[in-house]
């Protein structure tokens, strides 16, 4: 019995369904499992990618696996790399971006007198996720268009 198999105390979170999570603000993608107090989940951003400014009921910590946070609290910035934690006090207004250098992959726990799925945007608009200049959907459309041009130039 090499592998760990799904069961009421184990969980694969790395193998279950990844789904987006906020994604009318951010674009997380991972997988969670809930308990009776606590929310933990497998978080991924890809790099340059992240959080418009929101806040939830819950409270949170995020420990970075691989890359760097880049957080944004108060009107302060933070760099959280691989191995630190970052605190998330309940109902504080908070953006979080993957740095541009590499995707962040973190856990998160947050406890349950909230859902998951809900963030409330610090501006009103559910407009989707912040990208920093030269990555998302845009950038991708413009990168597109340069190797058209190239190609048919």
């Amino acid at each position: 019995m090499s592998a760990i198999q799904e069961t009421q105390y184990v969980y694969a979170l790395d193998k279950m369904n990844q789904q987006v999570v906020h994604g009318e603000v951010s674009t997380s993608k991972g997988a969670a499992v809930s308990g009776e107090r606590m929310h933990v989940g497998l978080v991924h951003k890809a790099r340059g990618t992240g959080s418009r400014p929101h806040s939830h009921p819950n409270e949170q910590f995020n420990f970075v696996l691989q890359g760097t946070l880049q957080a944004e609290i108060d009107g302060k910035t933070y760099l959280v790399p691989k191995g630190s934690v970052i605190h998330i006090p309940a109902n504080k207004v908070h953006s979080i971006i993957a740095t541009p250098e590499e995707d962040v992959i973190f856990y998160v726990c947050k406890d349950t007198r909230h859902s998951l799925g809900n963030a409330i945007a610090a501006d009103g608009k559910y407009d989707g996720p912040r990208y920093e200049p030269g990555f998302g959907p845009a950038a991708s459309k413009s990168s597109l268009s340069t190797r058209q041009e190239r190609s048919t130039g």
